[in-house]
């Protein structure tokens, strides 16, 4: 039981034109604690119909709320963000139950959050028009913007508000209507939002939340529906070019943020200590299940040794655990059983091919340990592993060499040792490959 001040932040049926629905199945899915596996929630688990009738109640919504003036929407966007604020604690717990990020991280999520619904509250009476000078002198061009219509947006669940805090207020402050799909594994934060949505005066219709496990016929649903004209989407690439085919045969405006493929580079005329810090808050930051986490580490053979020694000592101070029973967590629990098997198989790997790897006891779902894991790369291991990345690691080296150059960093040619430390993005802070050193 996640124990919220106010109760009412906990909700389990979808919310479509203002009414809390189960569906026509009334199916309903789980929504597990990824700190220990219990169930804290039964969600309504809709489907295509659902989602049509959401989509239907945004568009019958939209003539009204596009007809409100700028002041009015900013207003109501304004009460948004005050409830927000007001209910941090409550919405961090939630997060954190349902998500597994330490409570830190999630309050900072929630201010992020607020950052947004704030500056849209504002930007909402800015939405201003243009005259441009023309060629005739008779003839004068206005623009007027105008809301585009019904928006459908679909969310991670790695940041289960702040990434819908980057699209909702905006459609909202633009005069447009909104149905949002959240990650199965997170829906109790955006049912949290509709709640507050409603509090803060959000007309029925205008922000719709359809729930459900089977993302696919949902989400083709929201990218092929001639009533929705934008399409936003926060996921991974594969995904990302799907939905975009989806919505090209009623050419939607379709906004991606997709998946990247990160390197953390390190010369030798760094600050190491700088390094150090920045590269554990990149692929420690919410058990290096981020988009923006370093997928790899690649640092000069001169500062090696001292890098990889501050490394390991900053690790090592690493608190992991439950943060909701625990003052102090730096690393919650990975997001589901598939991610930790998937470290499990990462690490089962690396001992096939000579790596030594110790580590503490692991106490539950997630992957929680009460020592960090240690790891050394065997010679035989480096040898093999070096035809097999060489090619792809003379490209990249080439491709930043002039750039460097400047800065005492001479082309491939000229490196005499490259190390790579890769680290898989959805590893939980687990290595892919180890210390692999590479002759140029």
């Amino acid at each position: 039981m996640i124990l919220l001040k106010d109760l009412h932040l906990l909700r389990e049926k979808a919310y479509i034109n203002g009414h809390w629905v189960e569906g026509s199945s009334h199916k309903t899915f789980p929504v597990t604690n990824p700190a220990n596996g219990e169930t804290i929630a039964q969600v309504a688990d809709l489907g295509a119909g659902e989602t049509r009738s959401a989509i239907e109640a945004a568009a019958a919504a939209q003539p009204e709320w596009q007809a409100k003036t700028a002041a009015d929407r900013a207003e109501i966007l304004r009460r948004f963000t005050n409830l927000l604020r007001t209910n941090k604690e409550d919405l961090a717990l939630l997060m954190t139950t349902e998500q597994g990020k330490p409570l830190a991280e999630s309050r900072g999520e929630i201010d992020y959050s607020v950052s947004f619904f704030e500056w849209f509250a504002e930007e909402a009476r800015r939405i201003y028009g243009d005259v441009i000078p023309t060629h005739h002198p008779n003839l004068r061009n206005i623009v007027i913007k105008q809301p585009i219509g019904v928006v459908s947006a679909i969310t991670p669940w790695n940041f289960p508000i702040a990434m819908v805090a980057k699209k909702l207020p905006a459609a909202l402050a633009a005069g447009c209507t909104f149905v949002w799909k959240p990650a199965e594994d997170t829906p109790l934060c955006g049912l949290a939002l509709a709640e507050l949505g409603e509090r803060a005066g959000l007309p029925p219709g205008v922000f719709n939340v359809v729930t459900t496990s089977d993302a696919a016929t949902v989400g083709k649903e929201l990218t092929t529906n001639p009533l929705v004209r934008k399409v936003s989407f926060t996921g991974s690439t594969e995904v990302g070019k799907m939905l975009l085919h989806q919505s090209a045969d009623t050419v939607k405006k379709v906004s991606l943020e997709l998946g990247g493929n990160a390197p953390f580079i390190v010369f030798d005329d760094a600050d190491i200590d700088a390094a150090v810090s920045g590269a554990i808050a990149s692929k420690f930051r919410n058990a290096g299940q981020t988009c923006v986490c370093a997928n790899r580490i690649l640092v000069q053979d001169a500062i090696y040794d001292d890098f990889t020694e501050k490394s390991t000592a900053a690790v090592s101070q690493l608190t992991v655990g439950n943060s909701v029973r625990r003052t102090q967590v730096d690393i919650g629990p990975l997001i589901a059983p598939k991610t930790l098997e998937k470290v499990e198989n990462l690490i089962g790997d690396a001992r096939e091919n000579g790596a030594e790897i110790t580590r503490g006891s692991r106490h539950s779902l997630g992957g929680n340990f009460s020592n960090p894991p240690t790891h050394k790369m065997s010679p035989n291991l480096r040898k093999w592993r070096r035809q097999k990345f060489l090619v792809r690691l003379h490209r990249f080296i080439g491709s930043i060499g002039a750039k460097r150059h400047q800065r005492r960093i001479t082309p491939v040619s000229g490196w005499q040792r490259i190390f790579i430390r890769g680290i898989s993005g959805e590893s939980g802070g687990f290595p892919k490959r180890w210390n692999m050193a590479l002759s140029a």
